[in-house]
């Protein structure tokens, strides 16, 4: 059985998981996720933890409980502390302006570029170089910020371009005569 699929999920206070017959519905501080549950898994709520089981002994019944049981963890978490993406442009003249759900990038185009955030993201700029990207839905948010890291993805030779905070570019060196 999979390591990960035996771990019970601890469900904190002011979190509340409802489980049906074909989805489940986690509510907190920051919102409301629902997800399908798969026909492979058996899902229990057991007082304050959600114990999950393969339901027969296949392999992918096997594989399904511990994937079910990280999106599960990733629900409550998310509703409880939610998730963000850092991102920061380099770049002389590069800008980054929320301004509602959109988010108005200047980054060296003949023109700005403007990013809508889907239902559930939002999106902050702390300083005109730093874009913040929260949520409840740990998947929404990473989409949401490759979205905007691929609208000017860094380039190898000066570096210059939209990246993840922690990321590390590495530089080519430029061609000799």
């Amino acid at each position: 059985m999979s390591r990960v699929g035996k771990m019970p999920v601890a469900v904190p206070a002011g979190v509340d998981v409802t489980i049906a017959a074909d989805q489940i519905t986690v509510k907190g501080a920051n919102g409301t996720l629902v997800r399908a549950a798969s026909a492979l898994v058996k899902v229990e709520k057991d007082g304050a933890q959600i114990k999950l089981a393969p339901v027969d002994e296949s392999r992918e019944a096997n594989a399904m409980s511990g994937t079910m049981r990280a999106l599960l963890n990733n629900m409550v978490a998310g509703v409880s502390k939610g998730f963000e993406k850092k991102l920061s442009l380099v770049g002389v003249g590069f800008r980054a302006q929320a301004q509602g759900t959109k988010l108005n990038l200047q980054i060296g185009f003949s023109h700005p570029v403007v990013k809508e955030m889907p239902a559930g993201v939002k999106v902050e700029t702390p300083s005109q170089t730093e874009i913040l990207i929260k949520g409840a839905d740990r998947q929404a948010v990473g989409q949401v910020a490759a979205e905007v890291r691929a609208i000017r993805p860094p380039e190898p030779y000066k570096g210059k371009g939209i990246r993840y905070a922690d990321e590390r570019v590495v530089l080519k060196e430029t061609k000799k005569k």
